[in-house]
C-alpha cells in the first residue's frame, strides 16, 4: 500500500542546520543557497496550510562539555564558531512566530531535544526532511525518525554535503531503505 506523500494534518517539515555558520560553508551537489533556497519553498508550503516547521541548529552548550569525544579513525573536529551569529538561522527561512526552534548539541535531531514530543503532541506521522549536511545531520536526524516510527519523504534538492560520495550514498543507498526521495517540486506538487 502506498501512503499519501503528504497526509493533509499529519505532515512536519523539519529542517536541519541552515544555520550561518553552516551555510557558510561549500558544500555539494549544491551550493548551501540552493539548499536554502528550495528548503523555504517548502517551509512557506508548510506554513501556508498551517502545517508544523522545525527549525533545527546546532550548538554546543556554552561550557562546550557536551561535545562528544569517540575514539575513532576519523574525528570530526568540532566545528570553529567565528561569534555568537555561528548558530543563528540564516534569514531566507523567514523564521516565523508559529515555527518550532530545536537546538541539538550532536548530529541528529532527536536525543536531548523535544523534537520527538513536539511532533507526537501535533498528531504527525509523517516528516519532510531537509537541510545540510545530508550524510550526517540529516541522515542521523532520519535513522531515529525511521526507529520511532515516522513515515519519512526525503527533499533531495534540499540537501547538500561537504562529501558528494557521503550525499550519494545517503541518497541512493539508506534514504529509499526508510522513505521516499522526491525534489521540492513533487513535494510541493502533492500538497
Amino acid at each position: 500500500m502506498d501512503l499519501p506523500l503528504i497526509p493533509a494534518d499529519a505532515t512536519a517539515l523539519v529542517v536541519i542546520d541552515l544555520q550561518k555558520g553552516i551555510t557558510s560553508v561549500k558544500s555539494v551537489p549544491r551550493e548551501p543557497s540552493e539548499v536554502v533556497a528550495n528548503a523555504a519553498r517548502l517551509a512557506e508550503a508548510f506554513r501556508s496550510r498551517s502545517l508544523p516547521v522545525f527549525l533545527v541548529r546546532v550548538t554546543p552548550s556554552p561550557d562546550r562539555r557536551d561535545a562528544l569525544h569517540p575514539a575513532a579513525d576519523l574525528v570530526l573536529n568540532p566545528p570553529t564558531m567565528a561569534g555568537p551569529e555561528w548558530s543563528e538561522l540564516v534569514p531566507e527561512m523567514q523564521r516565523r512566530d508559529s515555527d518550532f526552534v530545536i537546538t541539538k548539541r550532536q548530529w541528529g535531531a532527536f536525543y536531548g531535544t523535544e523534537l520527538d514530543l513536539q511532533l507526537r503532541r501535533r498528531h504527525i506521522s509523517t516528516i519532510v526532511l531537509c537541510g545540510i549536511s545530508t550524510d550526517i545531520g540529516v541522515e542521523s536526524t532520519a535513522r531515529d525518525a525511521f526507529e520511532r516510527g515516522y513515515q519519512l519523504v526525503f527533499a533531495e534538492d534540499a540537501m547538500a554535503s561537504r562529501s558528494l560520495d557521503g550525499h550519494k550514498h545517503a541518497i541512493q543507498e539508506i534514504f529509499p531503505r526508510i522513505g521516499r526521495v522526491r525534489s521540492t517540486s513533487a513535494i510541493l506538487a502533492a500538497f
